[in-house]
């Protein structure tokens, strides 16, 4: 009788062990799908969407934005491309300067630098392959000297990075980034996008 009791025990032990796990393998799973906190939603807290909002500075334990470099000076654009297209321009100081577009969930889907740039400034056009479809039968005029990113993602969020040397070099930087333009559909309504 002893032996009939531990050898249900062990089974009934076994099986809640077993569904534990399932239940915690789907629960892990199934947690980027219940976040509300994304990359995209944190990018709001720093001003209004369709134009770079300049980021505090980066202090140990205080990134307004995971994985800042403290040395650089960031600004952030937060658009969605439902509402056309976005023209992005930047006159950054000679220092490096970086530029990335993030995906809703965080991950970068491009990204240059001042040195890949061309000419060192940014000038670039985001758009969905559905507006650059409309893009090509009436183009605008300065389109040979942009960057044209054709995207999926609908939902982004543009990083402007840039390297502070010194503190005399931080003001004008500073500046530059908070003077860069981010606009939302500035081909106008009459480009069909």
């Amino acid at each position: 009788m002893i032996r009939q009791w531990f050898s249900s025990l062990w089974i009934w032990v076994l099986g809640g062990i077993m569904l534990a796990a399932v239940i915690h393998l789907l629960a892990v799973m199934n947690v980027p799908d219940f976040t509300t906190d994304d990359a995209f939603t944190r990018a709001a807290r720093f001003g209004p969407d369709a134009r770079f909002n300049v980021l505090p500075a980066v202090k140990p334990g205080a990134e307004p934005l995971p994985m800042l470099d403290p040395h650089m000076a960031h600004a952030a654009c937060r658009f969605s491309l439902e509402r056309g297209p976005v023209r992005m321009d930047a006159d950054v100081p000679d220092t490096f300067w970086s530029f990335s577009l993030f995906d809703q969930r965080g991950e970068t889907t491009y990204s240059f630098n001042n040195r890949t740039s061309g000419d060192g400034k940014l000038a670039m056009l985001v758009l969905t392959p559905a507006q650059l479809s409309i893009l090509r039968e009436n183009p605008p005029d300065d389109l040979e000297r942009l960057i044209v990113i054709e995207t999926p993602h609908e939902r982004t969020v543009a990083l402007l990075r840039a390297f502070v040397p010194d503190a005399k070099h931080a003001k004008p930087i500073r500046d530059a980034l908070a003077n860069a333009k981010c606009m939302q559909n500035p081909l106008g309504a009459d480009a069909g996008i």
